[in-house]
């Protein structure tokens, strides 16, 4: 595997970490007994600022395999 599908991967299972930590936290707060514990609280921060950089990092691969292959500067070039 490559490093994009190593990203890919990894940002699949975060997205699955997530899902768990904010239904732990709906969980939680559905059982009652007043505020959960912060930890439950915050703990969906942690996968949700790594599929953030995952996520960006996927989003600008399309753009910078084009600005690599130097198609973006032929079409300017082109005037397309």
């Amino acid at each position: 595997m490559n490093w994009n599908q190593w990203t890919r991967q990894i940002h699949r299972w975060l997205s699955l970490l997530f899902t768990a930590t904010v239904a732990a936290n709906f969980v939680q707060i559905a059982r009652g007994g007043g505020n959960p514990p912060n930890w439950i609280t915050y703990s969906p921060l942690v996968p949700l600022a790594l599929l953030f950089f995952s996520g960006a990092y996927l989003f600008v691969l399309p753009y910078l395999a084009r600005w690599r292959s130097g198609s973006a500067s032929q079409a300017a070039r082109s005037g397309s």
